[in-house]
Parts: C-alpha cells; structure tokens; sequence
C-alpha cells in the first residue's frame, strides 16, 4: 500500500495523461494531470494476484460459473454498506456509463424528461442526449458553501413529461455525502411525480472520516418498485479499464424488463473484470480502501489547505470522492482567464465546471488520487500562477 510511489503512465494509452495534451493543452512531460477520474494508484495486491493467476493460465475463454463474484459482491454490499443484496439481483454491465444507457433504452422513450440535479458528474446528460431524451436540470442549493437538496424548485419544474431521476450518491462532483433524510426526501420527489429512479452510488466506498454513505435502498425502503442501483468496484479500486459496473434491482418486474434489454443486445461482461472485482470484495480490499481513504482525506487537507490560502479561490469541503471541486468566483476573472491561468501558467489539466451543468461555471475539478508529492506540487504551481492576487 505504497500510495507515495510514482508510477508513470504516460505512453501506456492512458486517457487522463495520453490525452490531456490534445484535450487542454496540458504537455504529459510537463504539466499534471488532473481531471479524469482515475487514480495513479496500482489496486490491492490480492487483484494483482487474481489477474496474474488468469494470465498464468493463458486461456482466456468464456467465463461461466459467476457464483463467487456474485457472493463477492453481497457480501461487500453487507459488511461496508449494512445493504442485504440477493445474488439474482444483480446485473453486469460495460461500466456505468453502459448502465446508464440501458436505463434510458430500457424504461424512457426519444424525447423523455430525465432529471438530473446539477452540477452533477458530465457523462449523465452526455449519454442523455445521446439517447435522444431530454436532460431537465434542477439546481442544487449552494448553501454554507455545500449543496443541498431544493425539492421546492424541483417540483415547480416538473411538467408531467420526465420519466427518470438518475442520481449521483455520493455527489460527484461537490463531493456530498447526502443525509437518509436528504435520500428519503429524492424518494418521495420520484414518488411524486411518477420517476424511475437510477442511484449511482460509484463512490460509495470513498468516505472521508467522520461521514457515512447509507444505500438508497437501506435509507428508503419503501421505494424499491422504482429504484435501480448503479454500483461498481472501478472507482473504490482503480479498476475503471476493466468496464466492470453493476446494476443492482431488488423489484421483480423492474428486474424482468431489464434482462430483457441485455438479452436482446447481447451483452456480457468480460472474464477479467469478474476476476478482478471477486479478488477486491474481499477482507484484504477492505484493508486497501480503509488505507486508501485516510491517504485521501490527507491528500484532501494538503489541496484545500493551499488552494483556500489563495485570495478569491474556494475548495468545496470534501465529504467523499477524490474529486475537489474549487470555485473561482471570488477571483472577480471570467472563466477563461482563470482556466487559462490553471492550464497555461500552472500546467495542470482539470475539468472544465461548465461541463457538469447549471451552477458549474465558476468551478474546475481536481482529481486528488495521485500521491503526496504529487498534489504538494500542484498547490505550488496553483499559488505562482495566482500569486498576484496575495
């Protein structure tokens, strides 16, 4: 569990760092890479292992009986989260992303209403229009310096056309950690207005001390005929290659319609994924994310710490993720002065705000999963390039 190690990923067909050049900018021999949400971490040793034992063997044919991958699962959802989930609920799908499509193709229809709360993770209303539905973006309440839920608003925006709630729980990128009160209160706003409702809860597992992430379906039970869970272990263990996610539905019918749609187009998950994912729902992968969140929630301190030091810069205080969500407004620039300044003086490759809807504009995103020295040396660079305004 070496997270100070250096490990250079450039020429490995990385996106975060092959393409950040061509994306921002951003030179891979001299600039940081922090935007897409992957960490520069190697997974726990019992995933290497696992791999390497499938390698050894060297015939890599269809994957059959998926019995332990599916007990592998229950049993993480049991032992980190308190959520009882049952074997046959589960589905596995190309990612989330994946899942997220199959949702849409699943229950909505071209020209649907789905309703995101914004600014929320960019790839929902991405994959949205995509699908030729409608994104409906509801803003979240910036209060005290942290989102918050406004169902008020939300309500008013409801015209009876939206099909589909997708939810980002843990929020990504504000880093929230929502209250059962704030899940129940989503709940009761889908059971309103007759929505669907698909929780991705990807960053479940990536809790800063002191907060706790409650399942959708443990904070409310009552809403299971309209629920579907979004899980996977990419982001807990830097497995995002491997386009491993699951789609976890406890309602029957909701379950039946949804096989259908995977069964029509063929889809079934790829032996790697399965073999990494049973090796990291294990006693040593909990081990490896209790180790890895204290690392983050110091790499967490070291960013704000320098980044709140600078005159007009706010980092969101961070209750989950490895994603740091700083706003720029108070600099008094426009967004290309201060993107600018981020990309061109400071080096650092960051998400644009604007991409994660209303409400983002002022904002970047810095991906924090990187070693020590690493975001020590992006807060320097962050003060140089905004050292005028000390």
């Amino acid at each position: 569990m070496n997270f100070d190690q250096i490990i250079d990923r450039r020429g490995t067909h990385s996106t975060k760092w092959d393409m950040m050049e061509k994306l921002y900018g951003v030179s891979p021999d001299t600039g940081i890479a922090m935007w897409v949400a992957d960490m520069d971490f190697r997974p726990p040793q019992t995933v290497q292992d696992a791999l390497q034992a499938a390698l050894d063997h060297g015939i890599y044919g269809y994957f059959g009986d998926d019995s332990a991958y599916r007990a592998a699962i229950c049993w993480w959802m049991d032992h980190r989260h308190g959520w009882q989930v049952a074997p046959g609920d589960i589905f596995t799908t190309h990612g989330l992303v994946n899942a997220v499509g199959l949702c849409l193709h699943t229950w909505t229809q071209p020209g649907d209403g789905v309703v995101l709360f914004t600014p929320v993770y960019h790839a929902f209303a991405r994959t949205i229009h995509a699908a030729g539905r409608r994104v409906v973006e509801c803003p979240l309440a910036l209060v005290g310096g942290r989102y918050e839920m406004d169902f008020d608003a939300a309500d008013a925006q409801m015209t009876g056309a939206e099909r589909m709630l997708i939810l980002c729980s843990p929020h990504n990128p504000g880093g929230r950690v929502w209250s059962a009160e704030e899940l129940r209160g989503v709940a009761e706003f889908c059971a309103r207005h007759d929505l669907l409702l698909v929780s991705d809860e990807i960053h479940h597992d990536l809790v800063m001390p002191g907060c706790h992430h409650t399942p959708m379906p443990v904070a409310a039970p009552d809403c299971a005929d309209r629920l579907v869970m979004l899980t996977a272990a990419s982001k807990t263990f830097n497995l995002a290659g491997t386009h491993c996610g699951n789609v976890i539905i406890g309602d029957e019918a909701l379950r039946r319609q949804f096989g259908a749609t995977l069964a029509a187009m063929g889809i079934s998950p790829n032996s790697f994924g399965l073999h990494a994912v049973t090796a990291a729902y294990s006693p040593a992968g909990a081990e490896w994310v209790d180790a890895l969140c204290a690392y983050l929630d110091g790499n967490r301190k070291v960013f704000d710490d320098g980044v709140n030091a600078i005159p007009g810069l706010q980092s969101m205080p961070l209750e989950s993720t490895y994603l740091a969500w700083v706003d720029f407004s108070g600099t008094g620039m426009d967004v290309a002065e201060f993107t600018a300044r981020v990309e061109h003086e400071a080096q650092i490759a960051a998400n644009h705000g604007p991409t994660f809807g209303t409400g983002g504009t002022s904002f970047l995103r810095f991906n924090l999963g990187a070693p020590r020295s690493v975001i020590e040396d992006a807060v320097a660079r962050l003060q140089r390039a905004f050292g005028d305004l000390q």
